[in-house]
């Protein structure tokens, strides 16, 4: 199927033969901002607006954002030698509220641009700078493997978010089906239904992922989301 395809496309891109840079500029939405996460380096012109937005139409990131979000929370708790959960929950945050960055050095603290990417401050030079970053990063360049053995957050971190979200939705500052969508993208992002620790792969990752997009397409508040999207060019809230 189409999204099958498009996380095999954004795979081909992290594990490529030869260093891959994106160089994002003005709006890097949704698709695009999936391509620049797995790249090996960013090179953003300084103003650029990226951000995973699916939430707002009732889908979740699936061509790989929402599994690149979850491998990056893991990563910086293995880095800090601390718990996994507050990554996990910041991340989310990100795409359950559907964060666009203000500018390119936002994308840092978005968690989408990290240490050896860079910004491009006349638009003039972008493709020439990225051109630049990609022959450095060619030297004695290794490709890399999917990755295995991945520590899942695991049920009891997903638990912790849901009763966030049943919280929002009590105090009036979520819909009932943003609480359910928010659980499903929590669900996938903590690795499902497992214990923390758990060790999984990128692949189950993007199969969870895929399962949970197509749940969400075949849901009513989803398509109306959908329709009133390209109707009004604006976001339901239902």
């Amino acid at each position: 199927m189409m999204v099958r395809g498009f996380q095999k496309a954004m795979m081909a891109i992290k594990y490529s033969k030869v260093p891959v840079v994106a160089a994002p500029f003005n709006l890097s939405l949704g698709g695009g901002c999936e391509m620049a996460l797995h790249a090996d380096a960013i090179n953003a012109y300084a103003e650029t607006y990226m951000g995973l937005v699916e939430m707002g139409v009732g889908l979740l990131p699936a061509g790989g954002g929402t599994k690149e979000m979850c491998l990056r929370a893991v990563k910086l708790a293995e880095q800090t030698g601390t718990d996994v959960t507050p990554f996990i929950f910041k991340n989310f945050q990100n795409i359950g509220m559907a964060k666009v960055s203000m500018s390119a050095d936002q994308l840092y603290d978005l968690g989408y641009m990290r240490e050896g990417d860079s910004v491009t401050m006349n638009i003039d030079n972008l493709i020439s700078d990225a051109k630049k970053k990609v022959i450095a990063l060619a030297t004695n360049y290794r490709p890399k493997k999917p990755l295995e053995n991945i520590k899942a957050p695991g049920k009891s971190v997903a638990a912790s978010i849901k009763s966030q979200l049943w919280n929002m939705k009590m105090g009036g500052f979520a819909t009932e089906y943003e609480a359910e969508m928010g659980g499903i993208v929590a669900d996938v992002m903590c690795g499902g239904d497992v214990p923390a620790g758990t060790l999984i792969s990128e692949q189950y990752l993007l199969d969870l992922e895929r399962e949970a997009f197509v749940r969400l397409c075949s849901k009513p508040k989803t398509a109306q989301r959908i329709q009133h999207m390209l109707k009004t060019g604006k976001p339901l809230r239902n």
